[in-house]
């Protein structure tokens, strides 16, 4: 399941990004062809950055960037980051692009790969075959075996990506955008970032409160909750999507088709003990509890979840498995992105807390009282324990007190990723904010419903910030 953290730190020279080294100014990117969609609307850069800001000297990053030109008058770029964290840029401007059309006519688009993710010296911990073993035997409820798997995992990352683990966190990666911002050209960032992403830019508006434009968080964290914490909200938010989700599957008019939460946790207890084959692939109990949580982040997947665990249920694991290798970022020719690699990379890196196994089994064991197909991932938080980088905790106060414009925070009361009780803690944490309620389904609301849709654009593109409580209704 996805998890997350957040920002702060001091103040840094306008000029340039910060560190002991002194100020780094970027060049500018040389737009081109991008080389997986080489038609328009789409181009693509490299922008070089500092491994180490402190130490300038240590060598260099280059970050995979991609816009979408303006397809109208221009106003400026609006950066986006699409969460995680682990996400690619690149890769979901590709694929989602024409959802910001509104947007695309002002503004161009656009995003990047952070370090560490894909493109931009992208963290592989384990070889595909491996990483495959990993995820069907992970979590674990027994202690030993967690940590067996937690240590295997590691140990690749630290042979795989040694030299950039150290510098993946967060801080960084908001001083990375702090030069893209200053190569392309705009005076201000302009920003719209979901999940993770809200993470990122809080931390940016708290670096840079002077260059912080128009900035949209849409399914906040909360920077100030631990990773124990963390999972135990997590696992309840999907808790909940998933009571929500079993309660329309009865609704449907010819009835919920594999009875209800009984049969699935059947279905769990019988694929622990004998895994289903697909293609010479097990599907496994751990398969499954990744394909509900792939289909609980949008209200659109919950009828392929309601196939998928139907045919589980009669024998037929194909379905189950395409909704978990979406989840853990299966590409067609069997490899996997970095996205869960990178993910406990800034995990790890973004925080000092270093829980053990036995308390990640501990509320694994109690949280799987009350979700039997949630609860068993809570097991995952004692990897930072082994983690090889020492983790910081300068991302754990936000600010954006001294923008130009109130940050717009959007939460949705049934997110199961990010859960609601984080949207208005952080945008009390931001000081200059304002925070708008979806009573939706979802992880993400912008593009749910003319609403939101309709707030947000508005505030992107002139300025226009929605009253205090505002509140768009499901549907």
């Amino acid at each position: 399941m996805s998890r997350a953290k957040l920002v702060g730190i001091a103040l840094v020279a306008m000029t340039g990004v910060g560190g002991g080294g002194g100020p780094v100014e970027p060049a500018g990117l040389a737009w081109a062809a991008c080389a997986e969609a080489p038609a328009a609307p789409f181009q693509c850069a490299t922008l070089t950055v500092p491994l180490d800001y402190a130490d300038p000297g240590k060598g260099t990053l280059d970050l995979a960037v991609i816009r979408a030109k303006a397809t109208g008058p221009r106003i400026g770029s609006l950066v986006l980051n699409f969460g995680g964290p682990g996400g690619s840029g690149v890769t979901t401007l590709l694929a989602s692009g024409g959802a910001f059309g509104s947007l695309n006519r002002s503004y161009d688009l656009v995003s990047f790969d952070p370090r560490g993710v894909d493109r931009s010296s992208g963290i592989q911990c384990l070889p595909p075959r491996e990483f495959e073993e990993f995820l069907e035997a992970e979590p674990s409820l027994d202690e030993d075996t967690e940590r067996d798997l937690s240590v295997e995992f590691v140990e690749g990352c630290q042979k795989n990506a040694g030299r950039i683990l150290p510098y993946v966190g967060t801080v960084n990666a908001a001083k990375d955008m702090e030069l893209l911002r200053q190569a392309i050209g705009d005076p201000k960032l302009n920003y719209l970032g979901f999940s993770y992403g809200t993470h990122l830019g809080a931390t940016y508006a708290t670096l840079y409160p002077q260059k912080t434009g128009r900035m949209v968080l849409d399914a906040a964290l909360d920077p100030t909750v631990g990773l124990l914490d963390q999972s135990r909200t997590q696992v309840l938010g999907f808790q909940k999507a998933y009571e929500n989700y079993l309660a329309d599957c009865k609704k449907q008019p010819q009835g919920c088709p594999f009875g209800g939460n009984a049969e699935v946790v059947a279905l769990l207890d019988r694929l622990d003990k004998t895994p289903l084959v697909v293609n010479g692939r097990k599907v496994t109990d751990d398969t499954v509890r990744a394909a509900i949580g792939e289909a609980l982040y949008s209200k659109l997947s919950w009828p392929l979840l309601t196939e998928a665990l139907t045919a589980a249920i009669k024998g037929d694991g194909v379905g189950v498995q395409t909704l978990a290798d979406q989840y853990a970022g299966r590409q067609p020719d069997g490899t996997y992105n970095t996205l869960l690699s990178s993910l406990n990379a800034v995990l790890c890196a973004d925080t000092t807390e270093r829980p053990t196994f036995a308390q990640a089994e501990e509320l694994a064991k109690d949280l799987s009282k009350v979700s039997p197909i949630f609860g068993p991932d809570a097991a995952s938080a004692g990897i930072c324990s082994v983690w090889p980088v020492p983790g910081e905790d300068s991302n754990k106060r936000v600010s954006s007190r001294g923008t130009q414009y109130p940050v717009l925070v959007v939460g949705a009361v049934n997110d199961p990723a990010t859960p609601y009780v984080w949207a208005p803690k952080l945008t009390s944490e931001l000081g200059n904010a304002v925070l708008l309620t979806f009573e939706g389904e979802g992880h993400g609301a912008y593009g749910q419903t003319l609403c939101v849709t309709g707030i947000v654009d508005a505030y992107l593109l002139n300025g226009t910030v929605p009253a205090k409580g505002t509140v768009c209704p499901a549907t």
